[in-house]
């Protein structure tokens, strides 16, 4: 079914019995689930999002834009994503991306936002964001991606080509695509990302390097290339990421 052309009419009337929507996701720890009005405030959370914004109770959220409760660095890509829901109508979804939290969890997400309307007016957005779990180390799917995988993460500098992991593995890059997506939850491209973020924003809290050499040293060839994906990974650029995380040390 596309989700596009689905009535909010039966989601509105859902929600107005919370107390439903609450008890099934507050007993979903690894989503962050979310209602939001047109103006991006926060209508209705689940227990997961207030533990990971350092809140006590979901009291504290309703009402509040991102950028109360993240900060305004944070909370204005969560913001943008949310008018540009309700201003064209058009959903977000899986839509890879790092989440730094004032509880100072960081963790990848898969978040989906979709409009809701009355009737053809868009008033709010209903959305969640799903951890990414590690991979079932039993599926035998595993045993055939492992090899390029660790030659990726090992040549990161190199900008491994998703046809050259292909070749590694013994399958086509649509093959490696349907295996990855089985065992990981991703495409062998957002895996692939996912894990040059991953180790950019280690070197940026670990390491002296500066933000060229470490755009170099996970396969970008220029800085503003880096800087561009960085951010829209992370809501932040590199050196927003780094003073970000060097306040909660």
């Amino acid at each position: 079914m596309n989700i596009e052309h689905v009535n909010s009419d039966n989601i509105l009337h859902a929600l107005k019995q919370p107390e439903v929507i609450e008890l099934l996701f507050d007993h979903l720890p690894d989503i962050a689930f979310f209602v939001k009005n047109d103006k991006g405030q926060y209508t209705l959370v689940n227990e997961t999002l207030v533990t990971r914004t350092g809140f006590n109770q979901k009291s504290d959220l309703i009402g509040k834009l991102p950028t109360e409760i993240y900060g305004k660095e944070l909370g204005r890509r969560y913001q943008e994503q949310d008018q540009l829901v309700v201003q064209t109508g058009k959903q977000i979804i899986r839509y890879l991306e790092l989440h730094n939290y004032q509880s100072q969890e960081t963790g990848w997400c898969l978040t989906t936002k979709i409009p809701l309307f009355e009737g053809e007016k868009c008033v709010g957005v209903i959305g969640v964001s799903q951890d990414l779990k590690s991979p079932d180390i039993t599926d035998k799917s595993l045993k055939h991606i492992s090899a390029a995988l660790e030659h990726a993460e090992k040549n990161l500098a190199d900008n491994p080509a998703i046809t050259q992991m292909a070749d590694i593995a013994k399958m086509s890059p649509y093959q490696l695509d349907r295996r990855m997506k089985m065992v990981y939850g991703l495409t062998a491209g957002k895996w692939l990302l996912k894990t040059k973020i991953t180790k950019a924003s280690q070197l940026l809290i670990e390491s002296q390097e500066s933000i060229l050499d470490i755009a170099f040293a996970v396969g970008y060839s220029d800085q503003s290339a880096f800087t561009r994906q960085f951010k829209k990974a992370t809501g932040l650029t590199p050196t927003e990421f780094q003073k970000h995380n060097s306040a909660k040390k």
